[in-house]
Order: structure tokens, then sequence, then C-alpha cells
């Protein structure tokens, strides 16, 4: 039977990326000893600010302090780390956001930066939101291969484009990762049926890390991190609060669910999905 076992760090993240990295520390310290060999935090897991502060903090992809104690982190503790996203400077003038995946030596296995930005209005107090005019968009897809099958890498408002969940589970992923940091507004309405649309359509595990609480920029997010099986079940979910989750995820399900309900063959119109 092929399972693996996966913790999720639920934090409140702020704009000095020290702080966030110990309490990063601390939690991959406690779910390696409660068994985790793969550990997800969430989007802007060490720096939650304004425009300047992702920009002052970017790095360089494979170079800067931070990247360096990341893989330091994973390498001590023989964990994979997916970090849901960091600010990898592109160029002098672009920065993007970036999901950065450690293996258990602290080699960077892949990253995946974001493709859809988050431009839109909400009812809350920080109404408008103009991601693009922070972080420059991704153009691929990413994966990261595994023995139990590809991990599909995502990043919060990812979730609502269901073509990139297709494209990942046509190239091999068995679980899809969502980093995030979801509003509370637009979490409350939208966070759990889109996360369990996702696993249900895709027949994949759903590992899905979100901020949550008020940040020292005054941004609410929604927490409710989960785990969602491929039949859409909700196997783990914390409420609002920071805090952990451990899962241990069934890969037989992932075949079985298929091979019951083969949805993958009986599409029609693959053709027109880019």
């Amino acid at each position: 039977m092929s399972k693996e076992r996966f913790g999720i760090i639920q934090m409140t993240s702020g704009p000095d990326p020290e702080s966030n990295f110990q309490h990063i520390k601390e939690k991959v310290a406690f779910l390696v000893g409660k068994g985790m060999r793969w550990i997800l935090t969430p989007e802007n897991a060490l720096v939650f600010g304004q425009r300047e502060d992702y920009h002052q903090h970017a790095e360089y992809l494979g170079q800067g302090t931070y990247q360096t104690k990341l893989a330091e982190l994973a390498k001590q503790y023989k964990v994979n780390l997916i970090i849901g996203s960091f600010p990898i400077r592109v160029s002098d003038e672009e920065v993007s956001t970036t999901t950065l995946v450690y293996d258990v030596n602290g080699q960077r296995m892949n990253h995946y930066d974001k493709l859809h930005m988050f431009d839109v209005d909400v009812d809350d107090g920080h109404k408008k939101y103009r991601e693009s005019e922070t972080f420059k968009a991704g153009g691929n897809i990413a994966m990261v291969p595994t023995d139990f099958g590809a991990i599909g890498l995502s990043i919060c408002y990812d979730l609502r484009f269901p073509h990139l969940y297709c494209a990942l589970r046509a190239q091999g992923a068995n679980v899809i990762v969502v980093p995030a940091a979801f509003t509370a507004v637009t979490g409350k309405a939208h966070w759990e049926v889109l996360l369990r649309a996702r696993a249900i359509e895709n027949q994949c595990w759903v590992i899905a890390a979100n901020q949550c609480g008020t940040h020292p920029c005054r941004r609410e997010t929604w927490g409710r991190s989960m785990v969602i099986s491929p039949w859409g079940e909700i196997h783990g979910q914390l409420e609002q609060q920071a805090g952990t989750i451990t899962a241990e995820l069934n890969f037989d399900v992932v075949e079985e669910v298929r091979q019951s309900m083969p949805v993958a063959k009986h599409i029609r119109f693959e053709q027109h999905l880019h």
C-alpha cells in the first residue's frame, strides 16, 4: 500500500522574514517529531506585507540568505519542505512569487512561479488587490516527481482556474498543493468548495495551507487549511488560528477512485483546454 505523511503549517505571517522563519523552523521540528515526511507552508510564508517588503527581501533563485536557511532546514530535519511562496527576483525591477521545494538533502527539487495574479476588488478593509503591481506572473506549470506519483504545484488564486489542475493531473499529479493567503471574505464564500471541487474533478489529494487571522499590514486571511481526499472528503482541517495538520495520504485510494470512475478517459473536449 502506497502511503505518505504530509504536514501543514498554518500561520499569520508578517513582513519580517526572520521571525517568520523561526516560526516555520519550530513547526517543522514539531511535525517531523510527529513523523511527517513532507511539510507545506502557506503562500507568502516568509514575507507578508506591502510591495516594498517583497521587493526588499526578494532573492535571485538559488541565492540568498533565506533560500540557504530553508535548504539547511530541510537537510537538518531530513524532511521534504514545500515553501508556499517566497519573493524571487527575476530582474532588477521584477519579482515573482514562487513556490520552493527542497528535498531531505536540502537540494531544490523544483520551483513554481505563480501563474494567476490576484487583481480583484474585495468587500473588506483592504478593498483593492492588485498583485500584478507587485509580482510578475509565471509562464509554466510545475511538478515534483516522487515515488508515489507527482506533486502538482499551485498557489492561491490559481485555485479558481480549473484548466491548470487538469493539466497537472494529465502530467501525472496524484496530489496537488495549494499554499494560499485567501482573504477572509473570499475564503468564507469559496475556499472549501473550490478545494473540494479541484480534488473531485481531478481525483487527486489536495493539500491546502492558508494564512490566517489579521496580519500586521491589516489584511485578514481565512485560515481553515485542510486535506481533501480524491473523493472530496475533508481528512483534516484547522479553524482560523495558527496551527498544524498531520495527515497520512493513501495513494491506493487515488487508483481506486480513478478506476471506478474513469473521468479522465471520458473527457470529450480535451483539445479545447489550454
